[in-house]
């Protein structure tokens, strides 16, 4: 008996095997991951939440090799993946902001461990003597793996981790970056507000970002006068404070120290909005001392980051900037994301 198969047939039937050896492979690849058998070298948010946006190293070892070759500390990050709603929370919140995951990823070697996997991840985790199924801990270690700083555990605030970094920073023999202060300071809870009327608020944002414990500045109007609304430190000044200082510089007229219909000015940060700073995102603080500095003729680029810097040269370079967008005072994960969308 002789059976006649067409081409068509054949072809239907190599399809079919083809896309079930595919089916196979994905499987097995997806099985070996999870399991922590297998890992990619590099990782980052699109491949798991928990991790934010940093791109982090999944070997221990090529770690400790990478920081006694560019002689930075490793950031160890302890994390489940898939995790919690805090691991995913943490990497959301704290691992995606700006300025946090450029200040890990050129100051630190940047590692993960995985907690709720075996193999190499189960290794490290004992090592370092860390649980099973964790929320998340970081740990900023020299190169032969030993802390340089107090283990972060407990804390999943982005202060508590710029708090580390800045420690770690200092103890590799480095200076902490103007940005990150100015970041350290803006989380800071120790924060309360006055309002100060003058007669120009736009000289008094200027000269009252200055003082000493002020965040962040902005003009408006409330009670029918120009005002500027003050952010301070409260562990570094108070409102009478700063009242003083400002009556200097003819800044401080009246103060009230509750919002009473406070509207913001459409030109707040004049000088910032009159320089082609204005079109990098940066946070309302670095806004604030940019301003200020620009009003002073001052230099303004040392309250940015390394790659806020690589974008303000590539928009001062430009001829015509018709088409890039204000960020001042705005959210600067958006405008950071927006931003990078524009150019890429």
């Amino acid at each position: 008996m002789v059976l006649f198969v067409s081409i068509k047939e054949v072809l239907l039937i190599l399809k079919v095997n083809f896309l079930f050896m595919i089916r196979i492979i994905l499987s097995t690849v997806l099985f070996l991951c999870t399991t922590g058998i297998v890992s990619t070298q590099v990782i980052s948010y699109q491949e798991h939440k928990e991790l934010g946006d940093v791109h982090w190293n999944r070997d221990y070892d090529k770690g400790l090799a990478q920081s006694t070759k560019e002689n930075k500390p490793m950031l160890i990050l302890f994390q489940e993946v898939p995790g919690c709603a805090t691991c995913r929370n943490y990497g959301s919140n704290v691992l995606s902001h700006p300025l946090i995951v450029e200040t890990i990823e050129n100051y630190f070697i940047p590692v993960t461990i995985f907690n709720n996997k075996r193999g190499k991840d189960l290794e490290i985790l004992n090592k370092y003597n860390e649980p099973t199924w964790n929320n998340p801990v970081v740990r900023i270690v020299d190169n032969k793996g030993e802390d340089i700083v107090k283990r972060v555990n407990g804390n999943y605030s982005e202060i508590g981790l710029i708090d580390a970094m800045m420690t770690g920073i200092i103890k590799s023999g480095n200076l902490v970056p103007e940005y990150l202060n100015i970041l350290y300071q803006e989380l800071s809870k120790d924060q309360n507000e006055c309002y100060l009327s003058m007669y120009c608020f736009w000289t008094g944002e200027k000269e009252i970002a200055k003082i000493p414990g002020v965040v962040t500045t902005q003009a408006g109007f409330m009670n029918g006068k120009e005002v500027v609304k003050v952010s301070f430190n409260e562990n570094e000044t108070n409102a009478k404070k700063i009242k003083k200082q400002a009556d200097k510089k003819n800044c401080g007229d009246n103060l009230y120290l509750k919002n009473n219909a406070y509207r913001v000015d459409g030109e707040s940060k004049y000088y910032l909005r009159h320089s082609k700073l204005q079109y990098v995102p940066m946070t309302i603080a670095q806004a604030t001392k940019i301003n200020s500095a620009l009003g002073e003729r001052s230099d303004p680029l040392e309250f940015l980051s390394p790659q806020q810097l690589r974008w303000y040269h590539e928009i001062e370079d430009k001829k015509n900037t018709k088409g890039l967008k204000n960020y001042i005072e705005k959210d600067i994960r958006v405008s950071w994301a927006d931003y990078k969308k524009t150019t890429d």
